[in-house]
């Protein structure tokens, strides 16, 4: 089908003009509109880009009282020859589409999803910062709308879709502990899907470690907290021995990052090693110990490469260099050149605007 010209509803009132792009922290500041469209009768429909405001929920809304609600975090960025470019938006669709199927929702189609992201940020493309390790946040996401007290699939939904000027995640290297009690998915559960109850779980262990001195913590599986999962909410890569590192999807515990995959491709095209497997703290920390576990970092949408300064099991502790750490910053580098067009993009990963 044809892609649907969105009708544009422009604010009165742009906060543009006020607005610091050089002080900027990542999720504290939106654009002055958004895409809404809602999903009735089998179908999408009242699609429109319109000031950026509160909504109105119905307060027996099934997504207030059973978590029926995903979402997707993309990046846009203006790159050096002047171009408004997305990274990577058609794999965000998919995985979204997965969540969805998941959570038992509708399917978003790819007119509205990427075309309307297009169309938004063509509306909002001055608040694309160019500030080093900034970009503008993409934010799609689906809840439940049913005005309805019981536990089954809701028959409305609404899409959306909010932007925001970002900066970095995460401004300094991490400190990270390994969880051994607490579990982010299980097999058969929702881990590989962006799904927002798998975020809200994960809040209280996360205090729990920043009151011991940590930033985030490094989950692990279910059964027996013997194997490493995610960390936070990114997927993480080591490096030991030389080779590269990154637990497997195959259980469905760990998500399917985008940043993740384009990572795989990247660092296997630098001459690197990468194996997908399950990694055990035990081999981990006995790497550790004979001085071949040499780098670890986190990768994911919002942090990119983010650099971890400290693992720690227990009173073991792992200390690290994030400024000697040749892979992970030969991995940074090349996804900031492949993003700002200074580097041959021959995956077609940038989409333009």
């Amino acid at each position: 089908m044809s892609t649907p010209t969105i009708p544009v509803t422009k604010t009165t009132h742009s906060n543009l003009a006020n607005f610091n792009m050089n002080e900027i922290a990542f999720g504290k500041h939106f654009t002055d509109h958004m895409l809404v469209a809602d999903y009735e009768d089998g179908e999408w429909k009242n699609v429109a880009i319109k000031p950026f405001s509160p909504i109105a929920l119905d307060p027996s809304s099934a997504v207030l009282h059973y978590g029926q609600t995903i979402f997707e975090g993309i990046k846009a960025f203006k790159n050096d020859k002047g171009e408004f470019v997305i990274f990577r938006p058609d794999q965000n669709l998919i995985r979204f589409n997965v969540s969805a199927a998941r959570m038992e929702m509708p399917q978003v189609p790819e007119w509205l999803f990427i075309e309307g992201m297009k169309q938004l940020i063509n509306v909002e493309s001055g608040w694309i910062p160019t500030t080093p390790d900034s970009s503008l946040y993409i934010r799609p996401f689906m809840i439940a709308t049913d005005p309805y007290l019981g536990v089954r699939p809701s028959l409305t939904y609404k899409f959306m879709i909010i932007l925001g000027p970002s900066g970095p995640y995460f401004s300094a290297p991490m400190k990270i502990l390994i969880e051994q009690k607490y579990t982010r998915a299980t097999p058969g559960g929702v881990g590989f899907a962006k799904n927002g109850g798998n975020y809200g779980a994960s809040l209280h262990p996360v205090e729990l470690a920043k009151k011991k001195g940590f930033d985030q913590i490094l989950w692990t599986d279910a059964n027996e907290h013997k194997y490493v999962e995610e960390v936070g909410v990114m997927n993480v890569m080591f490096v030991i021995d030389g080779k590269v590192i990154t637990p497997s999807l195959e259980r469905g515990t760990v998500l399917k990052g985008v940043t993740r995959d384009s990572s795989i491709i990247l660092l296997r095209e630098m001459g690197y090693e990468v194996e997908e497997r399950n990694l055990s703290v035990e081999e981990i920390i006995d790497a550790h110990k004979k001085g071949v576990f040499q780098e670890i970092f986190g990768v994911g949408t919002a942090a990119v490469v983010s650099m971890i300064k400290q693992l720690a099991h227990g009173d073991y502790l792992m200390d690290f260099d994030p400024e000697n750490m040749p892979i992970a910053n030969a991995l940074k580098l090349a996804l900031h050149e492949i993003r700002m067009g200074r580097k041959a993009d021959k995956h077609g990963w940038m989409v333009k605007i």
